[in-house]
């Protein structure tokens, strides 16, 4: 059989924390409303008694004071008078009785409400009515001479009378001093109650308050904190650490989850892992196998060259000696074998400078583009005098990179320009230059035959050709060596498709730090013009 703490730790296990807090605040403010509803009765009751003491009470007892003093004023006046016949006795007598007239008509509203104040109020109006009609009245109405008889013969008479009315003040002074005693012992008792109820709701509410800091702290700050550094310890590399909730029901779901994608995380990390292995086992076999194609590539360049020469020595030596000795059909024989020998070693010497690219060429420092640019333009001064090229270009700047591939960049791209050139005007050429974030663009345009959009692409796969070898020759490897040239020195190369007039390769290179710590902009272009040959619109590289 469960026991009690279980069945109860059982029967909350499902609250959520909006629900804890949902509980929560409506208790609380359950028992703020209590605690607010009897701090409000007692500052009520405290209002009440102060009203009912200041507005009623105290007033009541001073009128009463100052009916007595207007009729002791009265009593004094009538005495006087009546003992020497002075009229300025009368004043006195006068005022009082004003001053009486004006308290007993604010006594009797103060007391409108109190049965015995207003049974002595009564007993007291009429003990002076009896008082003024038989002794007061009279003497003040009479002559001097008359006044002084008739104090005389109602002297004992009106001793008594006031004596009497004198009794009945003191009476009512005493009750309502008392009654104003008694409004003081309440005043002060709920005083002492409110006090003591707002001591009760300022103790109350800081134990509210700790219970929902401590509740808070156990039900989720708690978890929370446990569950955040169970994460970070995941997160610190211990994938081995179970994670593991408490508190309300969507915490501990929430821990849940977390552990779940914990154990998700552990499954594809070794899943990783061993790909990682096979994939670092794999780059080391691709590493080995292109080392061992890099060596085979050189090696079997460099073997081929021997027989390949003497191939071509002795099928040009037969051509020179026996040519036109025998038949046309043996001539045309002897012309292939000379032919695919001479193209043979060219392919190989193509192939042998493509495998040392970013391999025997690593040699990277600040190059200055436009002394490379000039050396190729020497280079290929014969075809540009043949064609009547021209070639123009910006002022090149100097970027990071190994000054042989540079120049066999250029010269590819440029003896491309000239030899795919159009027919119906001689070729021109024109590279820009501009650099943008600490990258320069550099731009090769021909007016030459141009690029079908589908071959874009392709001409930079090596030994792609568009063409026959009898309408251009060459052995399709010149934009697979410029690719290869570009991104090894972390560029991009393409053909622009929104170019018309010809063909534009379009290629990227990083500027040396100097260039772009200095902004350098290119100024305009500059022009090398071949001999005899007039000037023609812009072109660009062609494959």
């Amino acid at each position: 059989m469960q026991s009690k703490p279980s069945d109860t730790a059982g029967a909350f296990s499902g609250w959520t924390t909006r629900r804890w807090l949902r509980t929560g605040v409506l208790t609380t403010l359950a028992v703020l409303a209590v605690l607010g509803s009897l701090g409000g009765w007692a500052t009520w009751r405290t209002s009440q008694l102060t009203a009912d003491l200041v507005d009623r009470r105290s007033p009541a007892l001073v009128q009463a004071l100052r009916v007595e003093q207007g009729l002791v004023n009265q009593e004094t006046g009538i005495r006087g008078y009546g003992l020497s016949g002075r009229t300025d006795f009368l004043q006195p007598y006068a005022q009082g009785v004003r001053d009486e007239q004006a308290a007993l008509g604010r006594l009797r509203t103060l007391v409108a409400d109190d049965d015995r104040a207003g049974a002595d109020l009564a007993e007291v109006e009429r003990l002076a009515e009896d008082w003024q009609r038989r002794v007061a009245r009279p003497v003040a109405a009479a002559s001097a001479e008359e006044a002084v008889r008739l104090a005389t013969q109602r002297a004992r008479d009106g001793k008594g009378a006031f004596d009497a009315l004198r009794s009945a003040m003191s009476r009512q002074q005493s009750h309502l001093q008392s009654e104003n005693a008694a409004g003081v012992h309440d005043l002060r008792q709920a005083v002492a109650l409110r006090n003591w109820t707002f001591a009760g709701i300022a103790v109350v509410i800081v134990l509210v308050a700790a219970l929902v800091f401590e509740g808070l702290r156990r039900g989720i700050t708690g978890p929370l904190s446990r569950l955040s550094a169970d994460a970070r310890d995941v997160a610190g590399g211990r994938f081995d650490h179970a994670l593991t909730g408490t508190g309300p029901a969507d915490l501990r779901r929430l821990a849940e989850d977390v552990e779940s994608m914990r154990l998700r995380l552990v499954k594809e990390l070794q899943f990783s892992e061993e790909s990682r292995t096979l994939l670092d086992e794999q780059a080391e076999d691709l590493r080995r196998s292109n080392t061992e194609l890099e060596q085979f590539a050189y090696v079997a360049s460099h073997d081929l060259q021997e027989p390949l020469r003497k191939v071509s020595s002795f099928t040009q030596l037969l051509q020179r000696r026996y040519g036109g000795q025998l038949d046309d059909r043996a001539d045309q024989y002897i012309a292939f074998a000379v032919d695919g020998a001479n193209r043979m070693q060219t392919l190989i010497n193509d192939l042998l400078a493509f495998s040392r690219v970013g391999r025997v060429h690593n040699d990277h420092r600040s190059v200055d583009l436009e002394s490379v640019f000039g050396r190729t333009l020497d280079d290929l001064g014969v075809a540009v005098e043949e064609t009547g090229a021209e070639i123009t270009h910006d002022p090149l700047p100097t970027v990071v990179g190994d000054a042989t591939q540079l120049g066999i960049l250029w010269q590819n791209l440029l003896s491309n320009a000239i030899k795919f050139r159009s027919p119906d005007h001689p070729p021109h050429v024109h590279v820009s230059a501009s650099e943008d974030d600490g990258t320069w663009e550099f731009a090769v345009s021909d007016n030459g035959i141009g690029i079908a959009p589908e071959f874009r692409e392709k001409v930079f796969v090596i030994f792609q050709r568009l063409h026959t070898k009898d309408a251009y020759p060459g052995t399709g490897i010149g934009l697979a060596m410029c690719k290869k040239v570009v991104e090894f020195h972390g560029g991009r190369i393409r053909i622009d498709p929104d170019y018309k007039l010809g063909t534009r390769v379009i290629f990227t290179l990083p500027a040396s730090a100097a260039d772009t710590a200095s902004g350098q902009r290119p100024e305009p272009p500059l022009t090398v013009p071949s001999p005899g040959r007039p000037e023609s619109p812009e072109g660009t590289t062609q494959p």
